[in-house]
């Protein structure tokens, strides 16, 4: 299986998201599934790269041409692809995978999310998105998806979509199920 992960590049965080995100990154490297993911050097995106990497698994990284040039690539890549936008980046992860994760993550992370849903609500794709809520990170994005849904400003149900996990054994189930 080819599993997109969305996350944070930023090293600064709660350190348990690292924790957490090593132990995804295991998982999908032992179960020899290919990580597909944002291809820089830092922050969670390195982390989950690493662990996975180390752990027997391929590593594809969707790599902006601005950050390869700015000495921002991973070694841990096995795959790379390169691209000129963020955009270009979202569309080639999306081709490139058959399911995606997202972990602790700001403004980008929340653009591949809803890009990714958005575009399965449209019929372009059937994959669906498992946000994994480490620590509850991302209750105040479930709770704003509830309302949005009990206002009936989703067409559908956002679940069938974007799928909430809060441990690594449910993120395990809902990308496996």
């Amino acid at each position: 299986m080819k599993i997109s992960v969305f996350c944070s590049a930023n090293s600064n965080i709660d350190p348990d998201f690292f924790t957490l995100t090593r132990e995804l990154g295991q998982w999908i490297g032992r179960e020899g599934h290919t990580l597909v993911y944002g291809g820089v050097d830092m922050g969670l995106m390195e982390c989950v790269a690493e662990a996975a990497a180390k752990a027997g698994g391929m590593v594809t990284g969707v790599i902006p041409s601005r950050l390869e040039k700015g000495g921002r690539t991973s070694q841990h890549i096995h795959t790379k692809i390169l691209c000129e936008t963020l955009g270009e980046r979202k569309q080639l992860m999306l081709q490139h995978s058959d399911v995606a994760i997202a972990l602790p993550g700001g403004i980008g992370t929340l653009d591949e999310i809803f890009s990714m849903a958005s575009e399965g609500t449209l019929a372009y794709h059937d994959k669906r998105v498992v946000v994994y809520n480490m620590k509850g990170f991302w209750d105040g994005l479930k709770s704003l998806l509830d309302s949005l849904q009990s206002q009936g400003l989703i067409r559908g149900h956002y679940t069938s979509r974007i799928v909430f996990a809060s441990t690594l054994d449910e993120v395990k189930a809902a990308v496996m199920g």
